[in-house]
């Protein structure tokens, strides 16, 4: 039976268009009043300022001076608009956001690749938060997200692996990197939208804590030491990308004994 294309093909049809070639060039009559890079730019800052949930056709058509109608003849919907941001943000380097944590890594090659990737890709999920709210299910990948995976993938090609345990290398990673992040961003987030600072959060609970770590039933966690959740988040996440690393590197190793 021949499958009859929707509306969703069509949308899905002009987002890979947006997302390889621009919008198209036009024809006779008025030239366009916005361009794609104005349209995203404007997305991306209301993402960045005020959370994905406040981005809509209609909000950003507001911000930008135009008709919410007059959008839709530039960007589909908002899941198509969603993709073009990813692979706008994708074009930016991050580099200077990884200034303090990153130049301290002694590692070559493929594993300076993959941390490298780690740490850049964290930076860029922080800068932009909503990033992980962006379905990477079935990724509509535009040319700056396939480009990014062409850098680490090259990189890659001397290793003892399938081309299919490759890819799962890096989404392995990228997995580690997106829950870190999600960590962080939920509890920066808890503070800004309960109004209670992480140590006012903490102080309140310690009377409890500290009555369940003296009552005995808890003696493993009683001794350890009272800084064990004091550690900065680039701290912690450094010190389990380094073991994932070292597993990685002792997996290579085997294969290539």
């Amino acid at each position: 039976m021949a499958r009859v294309e929707s509306k969703n093909d069509e949308s899905l049809a002009r987002g890979h268009a947006l997302l390889w070639h621009g919008l198209p060039q036009p024809g006779k009559g008025p030239k366009p009043s916005l361009s794609l890079e104005q349209i995203l730019i404007t997305a991306i800052e209301i993402a960045d300022d005020e959370g994905i949930d406040a981005l809509s056709m209609r909000r950003l058509a507001g911000q930008l001076g135009v008709g919410a109608m007059s959008l839709y003849r530039y960007v589909p919907g908002k899941l198509e608009l969603l993709s073009l941001m990813l692979d706008h943000v994708m074009a930016r380097s991050e580099e200077t956001n990884t200034a303090t944590a990153f130049p301290a890594a002694q590692t070559e090659g493929w594993l300076r690749t993959l941390e490298r990737y780690a740490w850049q890709h964290r930076a860029r999920y922080l800068r932009h938060p909503w990033l992980l709210s962006v379905s990477i299910a079935r990724p509509m990948l535009g040319p700056n997200s396939v480009a990014d995976l062409e850098r680490v993938v090259a990189e890659l090609h001397t290793l003892p692996m399938s081309d299919r345990e490759k890819i799962a290398l890096v989404t392995t990673v990228d997995g580690f990197v997106t829950g870190t992040v999600q960590q962080q961003v939920m509890e920066e987030g808890a503070a800004r939208e309960t109004g209670i600072s992480d140590e006012e959060f903490w102080e309140r609970q310690a009377p409890h804590l500290l009555q369940a770590m003296e009552s005995g039933r808890f003696p493993v966690l009683a001794a350890m030491s009272s800084d064990m959740f004091e550690g900065s988040w680039d701290d912690d996440f450094g010190f389990g990308l380094r073991l994932l690393l070292n597993g990685i590197e002792l997996e290579v190793a085997s294969r290539e004994r």
